[in-house]
């Protein structure tokens, strides 16, 4: 057997033990026509794997001989995943929202749920996607046709990318602006075309508001009533009324617009406003000051390059 084969066998067996732990943990039970319908399997290499878990995790399981199964104990640790809750109910979401197969998933059925539809946006074509893809591989710059909501008006614009950023149910791309000579954040929704035009004379490295991160300091809306503080506390896991989230300056702006941060107290009802950011002054001077040095480098760098 090669060294190649040796691999790809210790994989697959991993990745079969892995998927019993998961079957156990989130299921209760499996058997061994799972593994052989799952993954194709001969019921010999089932067995061999069910006794390679047992050899590591004997106590996780036991046989139900009127049920043919083995069933999670009670004194069950997950080995080989972990116990996040996360993965699973995010890969609910997914079938539901047909973002995946139930046969990519390890799932032997599912719950009945229900997501709430947001209002459907227009997909990203893939070839735009690749586009950018390679275009931050190979430090390039594209042209795109982008539909601005900044008051800039709709056509071509001339970016470098380099990062991908997710806020708010949406998907940006961090470029350089070859018009405004600094960087901004692109919705990948609005980007409707895209072509590659050279490399970039821009470096990443001179996006200081991407690079800088800083502890937003948030805690639960002193208005609120001391039950509802704690309820605040304990929903984000607070540490003596207190979350702690790091956060790079340009994007800590999504996160105080979808919490309501940057609300003047008393504007809002304290049951519509959650969480106050206590370090609100302290986050946009350090974004300000962070932004003028970035502009700054960027006038530089446009000097040196003429």
């Amino acid at each position: 057997m090669t060294d190649s084969a040796d691999r790809d066998l210790r994989w697959g067996v991993a990745k079969r033990l892995e998927f019993i732990d998961f079957r156990l943990f989130w299921d209760g039970s499996f058997n061994r026509k799972d593994l052989v319908d799952f993954f194709g399997i001969s019921e010999q290499q089932a067995s061999s794997d069910i006794s390679q878990y047992q050899a590591r995790a004997d106590k996780n399981l036991k046989y139900d001989r009127s049920q043919k199964t083995f069933v999670r104990s009670e004194d069950f640790e997950p080995v080989f995943i972990g116990p996040f809750s996360d993965r699973h109910l995010l890969q609910l979401m997914a079938v539901k929202n047909g973002w995946m197969s139930p046969s990519d998933t390890w799932f032997s059925e599912t719950p009945p749920v229900e997501v709430v539809a947001s209002i459907k946006r227009r997909s990203t074509s893939p070839d735009i996607l690749i586009r950018i893809l390679d275009a931050i591989k190979q430090k390039a710059e594209l042209e795109i046709e982008y539909a601005s909501l900044t008051g800039s008006p709709a056509g071509r614009r001339s970016i470098a990318p380099h990062s991908f950023l997710f806020a708010a149910g949406r998907w940006y791309v961090r470029a350089w602006s070859k018009e405004h000579n600094e960087f901004r954040d692109y919705s990948l929704n609005r980007i409707a075309n895209a072509a590659h035009v050279g490399s970039s004379d821009v470096g990443a490295d001179l996006d200081l508001e991407w690079h800088h991160t800083m502890e937003l300091v948030l805690i639960p809306n002193p208005e609120l009533d001391k039950l509802k503080q704690e309820a605040v506390a304990a929903e984000y896991d607070m540490v003596d009324h207190k979350l702690h989230v790091p956060a790079r300056l340009s994007a800590a702006f999504y996160i105080i617009n979808e919490h309501n941060l940057d609300v003047a107290p008393g504007t809002l009802k304290p049951e519509k406003q959650h969480l106050v950011l206590q370090n609100l002054a302290e986050v946009v001077q350090t974004r300000e000051v962070m932004r003028r040095l970035s502009v700054e480098a960027l006038r530089k760098n446009k000097e040196a390059r003429a």
